[in-house]
């Protein structure tokens, strides 16, 4: 049998914790969350001053990550290069830039998707999170 590395409870507070503090140090207010290898939510924190939808959006982007094992922006990279029928993916709602996989010894055990404010800061918030694990 394979054997198989999860986040636990701590490993989830230690991200959310770094990358709220990453959102908190430039000011941007911002949803984060933390999914498992299977996309499902483990945590999220929807900073003051961010908008509603910015927890549905974060949430797309981190399941989209971690169900397709590769960063977020791959996607809508590949959609903005013409493959527009890629948007009829099953599943994946979430194809923006700021859904970013934690990578545990080659294996995808999770991601984080941030959603706020510009694309590249979401994906700075989440990698900052992603940091603290020292993966």
């Amino acid at each position: 049998m394979q054997q198989k590395t999860v986040l636990t409870a701590d490993d989830v507070k230690k991200v959310l914790a770094a990358a709220e503090a990453e959102a908190k140090a430039n000011h941007w207010a911002v949803a984060i969350v933390v999914v498992d290898d299977g996309g499902h939510p483990l945590a999220m924190v929807r900073l003051d001053g961010a908008a509603p939808i910015s927890a549905y959006i974060a949430t797309e982007k981190a399941r989209t990550s971690s169900l397709g094992r590769r960063e977020s922006k791959i996607y809508e990279d590949m959609i903005n290069n013409g493959r527009h029928s890629f948007t009829t993916a099953p599943v994946l709602q979430g194809m923006l830039e700021g859904g970013v996989p934690i990578v545990v010894n080659d294996q995808v055990v999770g991601a984080v998707g941030v959603s706020g404010v510009k694309s590249a800061e979401d994906a700075q918030i989440a990698r900052a999170g992603i940091a603290a694990l020292g993966v």
